[in-house]
């Protein structure tokens, strides 16, 4: 099995050795989770929805202790902002450990682009439509992060799907695009990458991973959950999330406790198990993960699969050759 992709753009500025990066999940994505997809050959990433930089420091720290393999940080726009001491403290903190690659996201990236690629960053930032591809690219980010509907997580109130959003991105955009949503294993890395991605994000799959520090029963859950094992639900003011379909998220859907409900999702879920009463982030990729694995089995069995989905795909021109 070869596992190189020359010119692959996403490659070059990210430092991976494979074109798959693991989703900056909130509280999730931090060192043990992180470390083990970059020594996986994949790219991890840490988040910093926290915004405290003694949290941003302490992982950070940890990966880099733990691995010289290329790993990022999310910078999310819309929460860090919300404490600009702290904010201002996390940029300068990455710029001064000379961060190689950053992703933005639920904001404006002109907000930070100027000042981490004059220190050297490689800046890629999420976005949930054709308009916000587009001004992004204005803003001068050096790569896109497509976001279809599919994803979990807290997403944009006008859903659009990854296979019609990643065409749609790829006709008016040159800028090397990661495709998230959907996305779990070989066929659907490769699929992305018939529509135009340079790479894939995974969330969920890495979820209900050995090394996600996350519990047991919400890994449990994602395994469990079929094609309808997920629901939106409002976000106001104006944006979704996507979660698993539980006794609470079906009450939540019709009004009843939601603001209680999504605050206890950390303590409640991610470390007490309880998944009928909280709403757990996951996106439809649930339905298509069938057991908890490790990293780097997740990391292998997706690079095997998408081998043999390109083989399959060039044997056609064979059998159909004039």
């Amino acid at each position: 099995m070869t596992d190189t992709f020359p010119g692959n753009r996403f490659l070059q500025h990210s430092g991976a050795r494979y074109p798959l990066i693991q989703a900056p999940m909130t509280w999730i994505a931090r060192a043990p989770l992180a470390t083990a997809v970059s020594k996986a050959g994949a790219l991890g990433m840490l988040e910093t929805s926290s915004s405290d930089i003694e949290i941003t420091r302490r992982e950070f720290a940890a990966i880099r202790a733990a691995t010289d393999a290329p790993f990022g940080v999310n910078l999310p726009i819309l929460f860090l902002r919300q404490n600009e001491a702290m904010e201002e403290r996390i940029l300068e903190f990455l710029m001064e450990q000379k961060v190689r690659f950053v992703t933005t996201s639920a904001g404006n990236p002109r907000r930070y682009v100027e000042r981490l690629k004059a220190a050297g960053v490689i800046v890629y930032h999420a976005v949930p439509s054709l308009e916000g591809a587009l001004k992004a690219e204005d803003a001068g980010v050096d790569g896109l992060i497509v976001e279809g509907a599919e994803s979990g997580g807290i997403r944009n109130a006008e859903e659009v799907n990854s296979f019609v959003l990643l065409q749609a991105v790829r006709e008016r955009v040159t800028l090397p695009i990661v495709a998230a949503g959907g996305i779990v294993d070989g066929r659907g890395m490769a699929a992305a990458m018939a529509l135009g991605a340079d790479a894939v994000t995974m969330g969920t799959r890495f979820v209900a991973s050995h090394e996600s520090p996350v519990h047991a029963n919400y890994k449990a859950a994602i395994v469990a959950a079929g094609v309808d094992g997920t629901m939106m639900l409002p976000r106001p003011p104006r944006a979704k999330m996507r979660v698993l379909r539980t006794r609470a998220s079906v009450a939540m859907a019709d009004g009843v406790e939601t603001q209680g409900r999504v605050s206890s999702v950390i303590e409640a879920l991610y470390v007490g198990g309880d998944v009928e009463n909280t709403a757990g982030s996951a996106g439809q990729s649930a339905a298509l993960i069938h057991e908890v694995k490790s990293v780097q089995a997740i990391v292998d069995d997706t690079l095997s699969g998408f081998w043999q989905a390109i083989d399959r795909l060039a044997a056609l021109r064979g059998q159909h050759a004039d």
